[in-house]
């Protein structure tokens, strides 16, 4: 009787354990983007946007400062909506798709700030420069998905750079030195 227990209670302990592990999600490409803005000349505000991104979040539902997220996604997914503006941005003046076809961004800590907010803090690499930078982001749902029927999490999250700390300050301060950045994006967890 008494193996029987102590076989159940390490049964409910390792249960307890894998339950307690944070879950992996992927990111789901197809509903994750980068919105960037800044101001040209000061007579407009212009804005890109990248996509097709690849990457995994570790969440901790019990514990989410301990979780962690890391992304990348091609340079050459850039949309600006005018093609030569695109071209250009792809070039050495800017990102330089062609020595860095990659940017990416892996945390090195969470803040959590609010029920459902907090503060990532990680590594961003653009045109081959590393910089910290902080989101500010926000849970905006996490559930079933009603088409899926996978467990889902949306987040949104927002921050500001300065071009020029990744090498593409060209044209600054006739256009803004300052980018503003929302990030959209939705994963589904790895079963």
């Amino acid at each position: 009787m008494k193996s029987v227990l102590l076989a159940a209670g390490l049964a409910f302990g390792l249960a307890s354990a894998v339950a307690a592990a944070p879950a992996t999600y992927t990111l789901d490409p197809s509903h994750s983007q980068i919105v960037f803005d800044y101001t040209h000349l000061g007579f407009s505000t212009t804005t890109g946007m990248f996509s097709g991104f690849e990457g995994t979040i570790q969440f901790d539902a019990e514990d989410p400062a301990a979780s962690s997220v890391e992304v990348s996604f091609p340079t050459a997914s850039l949309f600006t909506g005018w093609d030569a503006r695109t071209q250009h941005f792809l070039t050495e003046d800017f990102f330089g798709a062609e020595a860095s076809p990659e940017i990416s961004f892996k945390s090195t800590g969470i803040e959590v700030t609010g029920e459902k907010t907090g503060k990532i803090t990680g590594d961003l690499t653009i045109n081959g420069v590393t910089k910290p930078v902080v989101l500010d982001a926000e849970m905006t749902q996490m559930g079933e998905h009603p088409m899926e029927k996978k467990p889902w999490v949306g987040f949104n999250a927002t921050t500001e750079i300065k071009r020029s700390d990744f090498d593409m300050g060209m044209f600054a301060p006739y256009v803004s030195d300052e980018v503003q950045i929302a990030i959209s994006i939705e994963a589904m967890k790895v079963e």
